[in-house]
């Protein structure tokens, strides 16, 4: 007999066998089955859904940094109103630059001023290290639906499993008949939760663990994005002291106006004004003798 022949002649007592199986199990390890393919269908639908959405995001971070690196000043992207949905990168740069905008912008005119302070400058930092953390959660969120998936699962299973297996053993001891014929049965439509189980388990296990990876890189660029982003900010907008000493400031302090005489109180015009003694020289004071004789005083004058 040929293997194809083998083949096809054991398909169906393989699927008579599963499907005798199914019939076998009892309510409870039905319902634990069918809740294993509910957590199957969500685990398959986060791994293909994040799984394009983090391709997407490196193919249009690649081309932003291209433009990025591309432009002479680093608000010309932003000048020019150039958008990109889904791009982390482009998210954290709009971010920053709609910081550094408003911070540049002159409160009465609406002019874009040449430089920016130190102290705006840290809040367009806080604001981009905002950002970085937001797109890192959009990238994350679901990833907890495979978590579960990957722990809950096999307990699921095992649960199922040894539900069955109790189930089984009352079923013979009311009969009082031990026989395999008896057991076997409940047994295999016990184990088949524990199957059911781990095949949940094991794809969300490598689906997530890939996806846990491509996250890690995805964050470090935006990391690394942020800090070249800041850089390039402070090359061009931030006031240094060279910049400072020459008379260029972001913004122009005004000089105090001069105080007022203040009044004096009239208690003070009453009291006797005392001419202050003129100061003795510190080498006459240290020079003086203190014993001249003896009968001189022993008190410096």
């Amino acid at each position: 007999m040929s293997p194809h022949s083998l083949f096809f002649a054991a398909t169906p007592t393989t699927q008579w066998e599963l499907l005798y199986v199914w019939n076998q199990a009892t309510i409870e390890a039905k319902a634990i089955i069918f809740i294993l393919g509910v957590f199957s269908v969500v685990a398959w639908s986060t791994i293909i859904s994040k799984a394009l959405q983090m391709s997407r995001a490196r193919r249009l971070n690649q081309l932003f940094s291209t433009e990025f690196r591309n432009q002479k000043h680093v608000l010309d992207m932003y000048d020019r109103r150039i958008t990109a949905e889904g791009c982390p990168l482009f998210a954290v740069y709009l971010a920053g630059s709609q910081e550094l905008d408003q911070r540049l912008k002159h409160p009465q005119s609406g002019a874009r001023r040449r430089y920016i302070s130190l102290k705006g400058m840290e809040h367009v930092k806080r604001t981009l290290e905002t950002a970085v953390a937001q797109e890192s959660l959009k990238l994350e969120s679901g990833l907890i639906l495979l978590a579960i998936a990957v722990s809950g699962g096999p307990f699921l299973g095992l649960l199922g499993t040894v539900w069955g297996v109790m189930s089984t053993f009352g079923h013979v001891a009311q009969q009082q008949s031990a026989t395999l014929a008896a057991m076997a049965p409940g047994v295999a439509a016990a184990l088949i939760t524990t199957v059911a189980g781990l095949l949940v388990a094991i794809p969300s296990m490598f689906g997530y663990n890939w996806l846990v990876h491509n996250l890690r890189v995805a964050t470090v660029e935006l990391d690394n994005f942020a800090q070249e982003l800041v850089s390039q900010m402070e090359t061009e907008y931030l006031l240094d002291e060279e910049a400072s000493g020459n008379g260029l400031s972001a913004t122009q302090p005004e000089a105090p106006a001069s105080l007022p005489p203040q009044p004096q109180p009239a208690h003070a015009a009453s009291q006797p004004q005392f001419a202050s003694a003129p100061a003795r020289p510190l080498r006459a004071a240290f020079t003086t003798p203190a014993f001249e004789g003896p009968g001189a005083s022993n008190v410096v004058d």
